[in-house]
């Protein structure tokens, strides 16, 4: 779910512009899961612009207020949501734990660091949403704990089907500042690209598995 459309198209916009969003459609990407994409969006490098940060951080408090209210806790995922998440715990005057993808072998041998007592309320940041999946074990780890994950905020997501069938099927509700729809929008209103690679971007969304290229 987008918070707002008009914030969505300008998220998109300045992700472009600081190249945290880069479109490759002739050279493609490829993902850690095999995938071929003409896309790739690493938001860490939000953290290098100090008014592209400041802009993200204030629009994701200003949404999970809206939507979720006043947590008890605020919790990042490991480890590209720890920063954006400590910024808006910050802003909003919260704790903050971090979740690793797993437990750590050694030490106390935490998934989760930081302190959180059962029963308390979070909500849970990310910077980017694919499948959902990784984000997910971050909500199961803190359900463990007793924690009541509200939902979810997150700085981007490319709105595949399977992300939203994973959500809901872990009763997770979802928000986010931007998503591939509003990128698209800004694509082609800016001129970022030419018709026939729009159209190539526009055809990788249907399905990105099965995408090899142009």
């Amino acid at each position: 779910m987008i918070f707002d459309k008009e914030i969505a198209r300008q998220t998109a916009e300045q992700l472009l512009q600081i190249k945290a969003i880069k479109l490759q459609p002739e050279d493609p990407f490829t993902w850690a899961s095999g995938w071929k994409s003409p896309i790739y969006c690493d938001n860490r490098i939000i953290l290098s612009y100090p008014m592209v940060r400041n802009y993200v951080r204030e629009h994701l408090v200003k949404a999970i207020e809206e939507k979720y209210g006043t947590p008890d806790v605020i919790a990042g995922v490991a480890t590209g949501a720890i920063a954006m998440g400590i910024l808006v715990a910050q802003e909003m005057g919260l704790p903050f734990v971090y979740v690793r993808p797993e437990a750590k072998s050694h030490g106390r041998k935490n998934q989760i660091e930081g302190v959180i007592e059962s029963g308390q309320s979070v909500v849970v940041i990310e910077d980017l949403i694919s499948t959902g999946g990784s984000s997910l074990k971050a909500v199961e780890a803190l359900r463990e704990e007793n924690a009541k994950v509200i939902g979810m905020a997150a700085v981007f997501t490319y709105g595949f089907p399977v992300a939203d069938e994973n959500f809901k099927n872990a009763n997770c509700d979802l928000l986010t500042l931007s998503d591939y729809n509003h990128l698209l929008e800004q694509v082609r209103d800016n001129g970022f690209l030419e018709d026939t690679t729009f159209a190539t971007l526009q055809e990788w969304r249907k399905d990105p598995s099965a995408w090899k290229g142009v």
